[in-house]
């Protein structure tokens, strides 16, 4: 399968016209590319104006779909095949990650990772495992892939919000509970949210949390000048 070794997707450039002061990154879904959820970038900018935004396209072509992108194959849904392609994408999304932030003149305290079903697993497993922590991960209807290994790969302890439809048919309910179980017994600050009556996406109690969530981080930071 032909794999991307250079991401690329839709960007855009704080509202407020200055330089950036964070930047997000958005990590789409099984089956899906940038613009999936390149559509919350002028949402969130209302909130945070000095934030740039980018929403890479997963370095595969799905291969359980005619379009679309895949970070790593669940054709084959063995465990440690599912691990074998999260730790094959890894050091491709980091790359991306490091000249992001690189372009923007920012470090990684700068980073917000925004994860949506597959994003959201990407984002978990990238976020601990860099060498300095980001600012925060939100991760959408997602879950911790092998869990066991973070005794001895985690690097870092970024802030999470976890958020999952409790009616999610296609990434269990049950995997909130057993990353944030996980992540806390790991010392990381987790919060969490079952939303009733939601199935697998994001509505806007989920997204209203996550700008609440994301005021707060950069709030405990001492960052100024969101609103």
């Amino acid at each position: 399968m032909a794999v991307a070794n250079k991401l690329d997707g839709p960007r855009a450039a704080p509202a407020s016209g200055g330089a950036a002061e964070y930047l997000v990154v958005m990590l789409h879904g099984l089956g899906a590319d940038g613009n999936d959820l390149f559509g919350l970038a002028p949402i969130l900018a209302q909130a945070f104006p000095s934030a740039a935004f980018v929403a890479p396209n997963a370095p595969e072509p799905c291969d359980m779909a005619p379009m679309g992108h895949q970070w790593f194959s669940l054709a084959d849904r063995d465990p440690e095949k599912i691990l074998s392609g999260v730790r094959a994408a890894a050091p491709i999304l980091d790359d991306f990650l490091d000249e992001e932030l690189k372009n923007h003149g920012l470090t990684d305290d700068k980073l917000v990772l925004l994860g949506f079903s597959q994003g959201t697993m990407m984002a978990l497993h990238v976020a601990t495992r860099r060498p300095n922590s980001c600012a925060a991960v939100i991760g959408y209807s997602g879950a911790l892939i092998a869990p066991g290994y973070l005794d001895d790969e985690l690097k870092s302890e970024p802030r999470v919000l976890l958020i999952h439809g409790e009616d999610d048919d296609v990434v269990p309910p049950q995997a909130l509970g057993a990353a944030e179980k996980a992540l806390m017994g790991h010392g990381l600050t987790v919060y969490s949210q079952m939303i009733p009556g939601l199935a697998h996406g994001i509505d806007e109690n989920g997204l209203r949390m996550g700008i609440g969530f994301l005021m707060e981080t950069f709030a405990l930071a001492g960052d100024e000048g969101e609103s």
